[in-house]
C-alpha cells in the first residue's frame, strides 16, 4: 500500500476543484460574512460563567443549513457527509482535525432560527443586494406557486376532521400525550392536483423573468388556491406581471399595481372557450411565464426535492425560506460566472 503523504489531502482537494467543485464556487461568489452581523445579534448570548465548549461559528453553521437544501439531507445525514467529504469539510473551512457539529447542534441551530423569525430577513436582504448590483431589472415579474410535501400523517378520520376544523383532537391533549402531540403536524393539509394528491404546504413565489431569481415568497398550506395569495407578492415594482390562468379574477386585479401590464392567462370556461386570438396571446405569454417551471424544476432535480422534515407552519415556512435562498445563491453563481465569461 502506498504510505500516507504530509500533503495528501491537499492534492485530494486540488483534484476535486480541477472536477469542478460547486461549492468553491459557492464559497468564491457569496459573502457570507454579509450575513455575521444578524446571525451574532440574534444567536450570540452571554456567558454563563467558566467552562463549557464555546459555540460554534454562526456563519459555518448557518452554511451547513445552506448545504442541507442544495443537497436534500437530513441532520444525520448532514453529520456523516461532512465527516465524510472532503469538499464538504472545505466548504465550511474545518480541517481533518476539527470538531464537526453532531446532528442535534445542526437542529438546535435551525430551531434558534425559527424562534428568532429571521430567516425572511436574510432572504430579503439578499434580494436586496441583488437590487443594487442591479442583477433584478423588474421589466417582468411571473409568480406562481409549488407543493412543498411533508411527512403524511397517519390520523384516523375524526382526528383529521377535527384538524380541519382548526381544532386539535382530544385525543392528543393531556401530559401523557405530550410526545404524540408534537409529532402531529396540525397545519399541513391535503390537496389533488393532475390527480396526484399532496400532504404539506405550499411555496407561492414572484420571480424576475430576466434573472429567474426569487423576489418574494410566501408560505401556505397545499390546501390554499394559488390566487389568494397574489396580493403578498406582488408591488408597485412590478412593471409586467406574468402568470397562468389559475390567477384569473376581479379580485385578482385589484391586486395588480396601477402601472402594471396585465399579462396573466385567459381562461376559457364551458360556455365560452377561448377565440383563437385569445389562445395565441396566450401561447406568446407561456415563452415567458415558462421560465418559473425552471425554478422549480432546479429545486426537483439539482437540489433534490421540494420537501420538508419538519413539523408545523412555523418550521415548514423557515425551510421553505432556506429553500429559495439557497436556490437564489445558486442561480447566482451561474449568472455571475456568465458574466465574467462574456466581460
Amino acid at each position: 500500500m502506498k504510505q500516507h503523504g504530509f500533503f495528501d489531502e491537499n492534492d485530494r482537494l486540488k483534484e476535486l476543484s480541477a472536477l469542478g467543485d460547486p461549492l468553491e464556487k459557492l464559497n468564491k461568489y457569496i459573502k457570507w460574512d454579509n450575513f455575521r452581523g444578524i446571525l451574532n445579534k440574534t444567536l450570540k448570548k452571554e456567558a454563563q460563567g467558566p467552562g463549557g465548549r464555546p459555540p460554534f461559528d454562526y456563519v459555518m453553521m448557518f452554511k451547513i443549513l445552506i448545504l442541507q437544501k442544495l443537497y436534500n439531507v437530513s441532520d444525520d445525514q448532514a453529520e456523516y457527509q461532512i465527516k465524510d467529504r472532503l469538499s464538504f469539510q472545505r466548504f465550511l473551512g474545518l480541517a481533518l482535525c476539527d470538531t464537526v457539529p453532531d446532528a442535534k447542534t445542526i437542529w438546535h441551530f435551525r430551531e434558534e432560527l425559527v424562534k428568532a423569525n429571521i430567516l425572511d430577513t436574510i432572504f430579503y436582504r439578499f434580494v436586496r443586494q441583488l437590487e443594487e448590483q442591479e442583477i433584478i431589472s423588474y421589466s417582468g415579474s411571473i409568480v406562481d406557486a409549488t407543493f412543498v410535501d411533508a411527512p403524511r400523517q397517519r390520523n384516523s378520520k375524526a382526528e383529521n376532521q377535527k384538524i380541519k376544523e382548526g381544532k386539535v383532537p382530544e385525543e392528543w391533549e393531556g401530559k401523557k400525550k405530550k410526545h404524540k402531540k408534537s409529532q402531529k403536524d396540525i397545519d399541513a393539509r391535503w390537496a389533488t392536483k393532475n390527480k396526484e394528491r399532496h400532504y404539506g404546504y405550499k411555496d407561492h413565489i414572484k420571480i424576475d423573468a430576466e434573472s429567474k431569481l426569487i423576489t418574494k415568497f410566501s408560505t401556505t398550506s397545499a390546501a390554499v388556491h394559488d390566487s389568494q395569495e397574489l396580493s403578498k407578492l406582488v408591488d408597485e415594482k412590478d412593471n409586467i406581471l406574468y402568470a397562468d390562468s389559475a390567477y384569473v379574477g376581479e379580485e385578482i386585479q385589484k391586486c395588480i399595481p396601477r402601472k402594471a401590464k396585465n399579462r396573466i392567462h385567459e381562461k376559457g370556461y364551458r360556455n365560452r372557450p377561448l377565440t383563437k386570438t385569445q389562445k395565441a396571446n396566450n401561447t406568446r405569454k407561456s415563452k415567458i411565464r415558462a421560465r418559473v417551471e425552471h425554478v422549480f424544476a432546479t429545486m426537483t432535480n439539482t437540489m433534490r426535492g421540494i420537501v420538508v422534515r419538519s413539523i408545523g407552519m412555523a418550521r415548514a415556512h423557515a425551510n421553505i425560506a432556506l429553500m429559495n435562498l439557497t436556490y437564489n445563491f445558486w442561480r447566482y453563481i451561474f449568472l455571475m460566472r456568465g458574466k465574467r465569461a462574456y466581460a
